[in-house]
């Protein structure tokens, strides 16, 4: 799930031992029973086509990103970690095929998650069957939740927390700045619609008129009339329930071409795709536009900095291109490698013993403790905003980092 960037640059880190702590024990030497040197097999499914394919393609950078960093400090157990990467093409269908495959043909000893919750939650089934943990970082929806399966560990923030700063910012306001009517165009999906009907119902509670809300099919050839008929409410707030970058898109070019410029407009994600998400939309028309999510590259941390530094020496660009999908990946081989090392083997038994422990681990994204059902309970939930081509923390106002909103949102640039 999605969102992206400061244009600061940062400086590679200057010791190769302190990028091997922040991979915590990742780089350890300890023997696993029977010492094998052989890799040890990771498999995952990734849409690296169809609708989530951006997505997806950011994931599987963050995966080779985190196996190339624990393998050139010793690998897992002191043995290499090898990466198997199946193509699911955005469908649960697919999915499903695949972690069997790699279960019981490839016979991997770990397997990581695909992207979103709808891939996931037939993902998290299939290794639930053969035992396996299930460590993802993008499957935070509660139709994964809802499954109850004791393997499922979600690394990342959960979607149920996502819109609550942006909520209670719009609350907090005075009367007399407060938008008074809102608009909730979202798309037919399990992370989507339940973040955006709950923002519809708390800000309603409020006392904030509803003049739209439409479930529409989240693969549709053209998104212009949906974003035609809420232009024709003239909504002071929108919150547009997105997957994707295209998405976004299409309502902001439909917003545009009907002159309507709301006072807030806020996409669940899609504007945290970095550079993909400037180069559909423009920089220009990008200022003001806010999404959720709980990282961004100039996240303050040691670990996260020498992350991003890794990802430009390796993908190239600049610091703004690392997207949050980037990051959630890497969080993943960072939270799976500590309970392998902690329980000094690949057992899934053993591994979700460990996750359910209660204790909490270190990943580029923040402190990670999950709870019974698999969530992240120390994942902070964030707001960002595109201000003058820079993506910048604005919620909570509190939070170190934070800076002033640009509200009402600026003008549409032609």
């Amino acid at each position: 799930m999605s969102p992206l960037k400061h244009r600061t640059r940062y400086l590679a880190f200057a010791s190769a031992a302190v990028l091997a702590s922040s991979l915590v024990a990742a780089c350890g030497s300890s023997s696993n029973s029977g010492g094998s040197s052989s890799p040890i097999l990771i498999g995952a499914s990734l849409s690296l086509t169809g609708d989530f394919s951006a997505d997806g393609q950011a994931y599987e950078k963050g995966y080779k990103l985190w196996a190339s960093e624990v393998n050139a400090h010793g690998g897992l157990l002191g043995r290499p970690v090898k990466l198997i990467i199946k193509n699911d093409n955005s469908s649960p269908t697919q999915v499903d095929t695949n972690y069997t495959d790699l279960i019981t043909v490839d016979h991997v000893d770990l397997t990581f998650g695909p992207f979103s919750t709808l891939l996931t939650a037939p993902a998290a089934e299939v290794a639930h069957r053969y035992g396996y943990a299930f460590v993802e970082g993008a499957g935070g929806g509660n139709l994964v939740f809802s499954e109850k399966l004791p393997n499922v560990f979600d690394v990342s923030l959960p979607v149920a927390s996502e819109l609550d700063p942006f909520v209670n910012w719009i609350k907090s306001l005075p009367a007399s700045e407060r938008p008074t009517t809102a608009a909730y165009p979202m798309a037919n999906d399990p992370f989507a619609t339940p973040q955006t009907q709950l923002a519809q119902s708390e800000l309603q509670a409020a006392g904030i008129s509803t003049v739209y809300s439409k479930i529409f099919p989240e693969e549709v050839p053209d998104y212009l009339p949906n974003a035609t008929i809420v232009a024709s409410k003239n909504p002071q707030i929108v919150v547009l329930g997105s997957t994707d970058v295209p998405t976004v898109s299409s309502f902001m070019r439909g917003f545009e071409q009907q002159h309507f410029n709301p006072k807030v407009f806020i996409a669940d994600a899609g504007p945290d795709q970095g550079a993909a998400f400037l180069s559909a939309v423009g920089t220009a028309n990008a200022n003001g536009v806010m999404v959720p999510d709980a990282w961004y590259p100039g996240y303050p941390t040691a670990a996260s900095r020498a992350m991003v530094s890794e990802y430009v020496k390796k993908y190239g660009g600049n610091p703004s291109d690392v997207n949050a999908d980037v990051a959630e990946a890497y969080s993943v081989g960072q939270v799976t490698a500590q309970a392998v090392e902690a329980t000094d083997g690949t057992s899934g038994s053993k591994i979700i013993s460990y996750l359910h422990s209660g204790v909490t681990l270190d990943s580029v994204q923040g402190p990670v403790r999950f709870n019974s059902l698999g969530e992240n309970v120390k994942a902070i939930a964030f707001i960002f905003q595109w201000q003058n081509g820079k993506f910048v923390q604005v919620l909570p106002k509190t939070a170190n980092g934070s800076v002033p909103i640009l509200f009402p949102k600026p003008n549409w640039s032609s």
